[in-house]
């Protein structure tokens, strides 16, 4: 009931207002049935944007920290998260990521829109960087279509490192959706997981005309932080190295 009551009558006509966000092929989305909506990741407003735009119900596996706060803020969030049926995930360990994956293709099976971001975090730099197998691995064992998204704006509405949102244009792009059943029976090989999620990649590349970026966008946060660097305002001059597979296999 929350989830509604925030997309149409709470914030989402506030976003509306502010944003005047717009949708283009949105006609890719199914209308009933399993799929995974795979987006670039440019700012925490993006999973609020999609939701917002898509004629479904989209639920997004959130991590576990957002639920066990304290106090009356980790209340809040906790009540907000939920009622908004985003489903808590553990990541802490190699158990709890394939735990994750499972609740996943559960999900997808019952028939949900899984909002999936490949890359794993949000850019640093506004680029768009490797993405992570698991996704390839959801989309072989729920046999679930894979619909690409590409976000623009949500980094100028909500940049890196700041608390506030600021009035920008937005706009959501649905691409047609990647179908991957000929590799049905094949979950668990990593050299066909790598080539599906090169391939997302690849669409998510020519949809969104972001550079890409051979490495993974956590390993990049990781350094900068190591090197006591900030990444909200970071830019990055190293070029790709290569470009994702434009087709598995």
């Amino acid at each position: 009931m929350l989830y509604w009551v925030m997309k149409h009558f709470l914030l989402g006509p506030l976003m509306k207002l502010f944003c005047r966000p717009k949708v283009e092929g949105v006609e890719h989305v199914p209308a009933t049935g399993g799929a995974i909506l795979v987006s670039n990741h440019l700012a925490v407003a993006d999973s609020f944007f999609m939701p917002l735009m898509m004629p479904r119900r989209v639920t997004f596996l959130a991590k576990r920290e957002y639920f066990t706060g304290k106090g009356v803020k980790g209340k809040f969030k906790k009540y907000f998260f939920s009622g908004v049926g985003q489903v808590p995930i553990d990541r802490s360990s190699g158990a709890a990521a394939q735990a994750a994956l499972d609740t996943g293709v559960r999900l997808l099976r019952e028939g949900k829109l899984l909002g999936v971001y490949p890359e794993g975090t949000r850019s640093p730099d506004g680029r768009l960087y490797k993405g992570k197998t698991g996704v390839a691995r959801m989309a072989l064992e729920s046999k679930a279509p894979v619909i690409p998204i590409a976000m623009f704006g949500t980094d100028r509405v909500n940049p890196i490192g700041s608390k506030m949102w600021y009035p920008h244009k937005v706009v959501v792009k649905v691409g047609p959706p990647l179908d991957f059943s000929r590799y049905e029976g094949m979950a668990g090989d990593r050299f066909v997981e790598r080539s599906i999620t090169d391939e997302i990649m690849y669409a998510l590349m020519e949809l969104s005309g972001q550079e890409y970026v051979d490495v993974y966008a956590a390993k990049v946060k990781d350094d900068l932080a190591a090197q006591g660097k900030h990444v909200a305002g970071w830019k990055a001059q190293k070029p790709a190295e290569r470009l994702p597979e434009s087709k598995a296999g």
